[in-house]
């Protein structure tokens, strides 16, 4: 089985992860910064939701029109562009005393160019590791994610309590600028994967066939739907928990960071789809806790055991991808994490409109409860999908959709 250090051991992967790492950190700091402020100046639930999920909204505009880029592109030119791009908008939040729709404004514009880093990512994963160490590097991406965000919105809590807000956006200006050398250096220079012209018929074009396979739709909605339900709790923590939010955030992250090590380093292929199942109740239940006045100690280890959960992804990601052409799976992965991400933008919304109606608590248990039942909704079709061949009505189909097997039906 194929190791952490065997991966780091290749010199473009580490620069591509630890780029990543760098943009994530940037932007943890970052979100968490404006919606304390945006917090203190209103007090709304759905203005600070909007201030750090809003942008998320902006990935289905970039689906739509740029996201051929991640095929049709040269990746360390797009990624290096993208980096540069963050440093510029951290900045300028940072020097400028703006108001919160500016803020929001300008977050959204860099959220619409940023929809394609995902997808260009892990087209460039696809290339730098061989297939069999795809599961292994998305988890290590993954990591970098979980493992930023616990530093980023730590580090941003802590910071916050001693310096202003400005300056704690000048250091995440300084993580953005510093990933822009990271990636130049540490990526090759690589010929796109796609001889077509970046544009908006392109992207259309293969969203249209990627969205038009009838195996992957169920994949795309187990993807979004409960993820996107869950987030809309997380988008409550500020108002419900205050200057204790980033402990609840931090926590969130390390529960998946832990989810993403142990299903990708340690699960075969057979193991990553039978925990899956189990991983999407995983991933609400917990958040149920919010209807009770618990300490905030506690809530933090309920969601840490909670967004372990998002660990089911990796299985469904890696069906995704098996199913889908060499030359679309940039943009096969961009297209489902922009889609991810609008859903959480929506949620997101959606959760704080509720909360200023009634107050958090109840609004993260209502959203814990639909992210559930959308799971076990899903649970038949999604079966489907990740194991061809299996009847899933009979004993020896659900039998065989438990173990995660690919072909069962006996011949004939």
């Amino acid at each position: 089985m194929t190791t952490y250090r065997q991966l780091f051991a290749i010199r473009e992967f580490r620069g591509l992860w630890l780029g990543s790492a760098l943009g994530n950190a940037s932007a943890t700091m970052t979100s968490l910064t404006l919606a304390l402020m945006v917090d203190a100046a209103t007090g709304s639930a759905v203005l600070v939701a909007m201030v750090m999920f809003g942008p998320s909204l902006a990935q289905v505009l970039g689906a739509s029109t740029l996201m051929s880029a991640a095929d049709t592109a040269r990746p360390r030119q797009v990624l290096t562009l993208l980096a540069g791009l963050s440093t510029i908008a951290a900045a300028v939040q940072a020097a400028f005393d703006l108001g919160a729709a500016t803020r929001l404004l300008l977050t959204l514009l860099v959220a619409y160019g940023l929809s394609i880093a995902t997808g260009v990512r892990s087209g460039l994963l696809n290339e730098v590791v061989d297939q069999d160490r795809f599961v292994l590097g998305r988890s290590a991406m993954n990591l970098s994610v979980g493992a930023m965000q616990i530093a980023g919105f730590g580090a941003a809590g802590l910071l916050l309590q001693a310096l202003s807000p400005s300056e704690v956006l000048w250091l995440a200006t300084g993580c953005a600028a510093v990933a822009v050398p990271v990636i130049w250096f540490g990526l090759q220079d690589r010929e796109p994967r796609r001889l077509a012209r970046t544009s908006l018929l392109e992207t259309w074009r293969g969203n249209r066939r990627l969205l038009g396979q009838a195996r992957t739709r169920p994949l795309l909605l187990a993807l979004t739907l409960p993820n996107g339900l869950i987030v809309g709790c997380e988008a409550l923590f500020v108002p419900y928990a205050g200057a204790d939010a980033g402990l609840l955030l931090a926590a969130g992250a390390a529960g998946m960071m832990t989810g993403d090590l142990v299903v990708g380093r340690f699960l075969s292929r057979a193991g990553r789809r039978k925990a899956a199942q189990w991983l999407r109740i995983l991933l609400a239940v917990p958040f149920l806790a919010f209807a009770f006045e618990l300490h905030i100690a506690v809530l933090a280890g309920l969601v840490a055991l909670a967004c372990s959960g998002y660990a089911a992804s990796l299985s469904q990601q890696e069906v995704l991808v098996d199913l889908t052409p060499a030359e679309l799976r940039g943009q096969v992965l961009g297209l489902e994490s922009a889609l991810r991400m609008t859903t959480f933008g929506i949620t997101a919304i959606l959760a704080g409109a509720l909360a200023d109606l009634t107050s958090p608590a109840p609004t993260m248990t209502a959203f814990a409860a639909a992210s559930l039942l959308a799971s076990l909704v899903l649970t038949r079709p999604l079966a489907r999908a990740m194991n061809p061949g299996v009847r899933i009505g009979s004993r020896h189909g659900r039998r065989a959709a438990a173990k995660g097997l690919e072909e069962v039906r006996p011949p004939a």
